[in-house]
């Protein structure tokens, strides 16, 4: 069974901000435990603001890797959580509700790349970081959407790579790289995937001077980078960019107003990080259920209960440490997915 498949099990989440005194207990449970709070940019604002830590799940996995806790929280999806565990396999990792999958990691399994390897001897797997762990075993090297051209890029022209999930991802890679030999699996974040260019060009027309930060995870990329080579939007506005990144230039950016592209939930870390700019979302439905079943409540059931700790077979995260790795020492060292 898929790990993102009890839709019909999922609690959303009220919107309810807790009391102090819940951030009081969370905080302290925390201390008892010595454990880390880490949590994605796409959780609920209740929790990235009594996590530790927030950022993207590279970023997140980094910490856990070199932090002194001897216990790791991840708030976020499952396939986050085991990145943690594959690059601190030492420490107790666990995730508030283990039913958090994700739909773009589902779209591949190990016996399908083992499958798709087979029929391309030879070829370097490059697989983004959202994947499970079993997929990371087969792959060469991970990448981030922020680094991933300098991934593809690392690899010696004539070896053929094969991209894995993400397939709009993939398609602004080989642009970027202009690769021909560049064979892309054609998997989906249902959540970025509903983002599409007519919602985008839509929201740009009546937003004339707005920039647009667009995850290239998204259906719409394509079509940011249509408006600007068109003209209908000044190439300068129309920025690529993972969730890292979209931190950083919302920190430099000259625009007013900004459009974004990517998971709603990452509309309030750019809010702590430039309150004077007015953030949009180009479609204000991209909520990852997913996501937000780590809702606080199931953040103290955790800590509480230290139950949903990730396991891993050690064969498997061995071969896996290898492919994130060597992510890791190739091109940018700083933005994630």
């Amino acid at each position: 069974m898929k790990i993102s498949e009890p839709v019909d099990a999922l609690t959303p989440y009220s919107g309810v901000e807790p009391d102090a005194s819940w951030r009081d207990e969370v905080h302290e449970l925390a201390e008892q435990r010595d454990a880390i709070i880490l949590a994605h940019n796409y959780q609920v604002p209740a929790i990235q603001d009594v996590a530790h830590h927030t950022g993207d799940s590279l970023a997140l996995s980094r910490i856990a890797a070199t932090c002194d806790a001897s216990t790791i929280i991840f708030c976020g999806v499952h396939f986050m959580a085991e990145t943690a565990k594959i690059l601190a396999p030492e420490k107790t990792v666990l995730i508030p509700d283990a039913r958090a999958g994700c739909s773009l990691a589902d779209s591949i399994t190990g016996a399908d790349l083992r499958e798709w390897k087979s029929l391309h001897p030879g070829a370097v797997v490059v697989s983004y970081v959202n994947t499970t762990a079993e997929v990371k075993a087969e792959t060469d090297v991970c990448c981030t959407s922020s680094n991933a051209v300098d991934v593809v890029n690392s690899i010696p022209p004539g070896r053929g790579v094969l991209f894995c999930p993400d397939q709009f991802l993939g398609a602004h890679v080989k642009r970027r790289t202009g690769r021909d030999d560049l064979y892309i699996w054609a998997g989906e974040c249902h959540v970025h995937a509903g983002i599409n260019g007519p919602e985008l060009a839509g929201r740009a027309a009546e937003n004339p001077d707005a920039d647009l930060f667009i995850h290239p995870e998204c259906g719409c990329a394509t079509s940011a980078l249509y408006l600007a080579g068109e003209g209908i939007v000044p190439s300068e506005k129309v920025k690529i960019l993972s969730t890292g990144d979209m931190v950083d230039q919302a920190r430099t950016t000259n625009a007013k107003r900004v459009l974004v592209a990517t998971e709603v939930g990452m509309l309030h870390q750019l809010r702590k990080a430039a309150p004077e700019i007015e953030f949009a979302a180009v479609n204000e439905r991209a909520s990852c259920r997913y996501m937000k079943m780590i809702t606080p409540a199931a953040l103290l059931r955790g800590l509480r209960e230290g139950e949903d700790e990730v396991l891993l077979d050690l064969e498997v995260a061995k071969r896996a440490r290898g492919a994130v790795q060597r992510m890791i020492e190739i091109g940018r060292p700083g933005g994630g997915e």
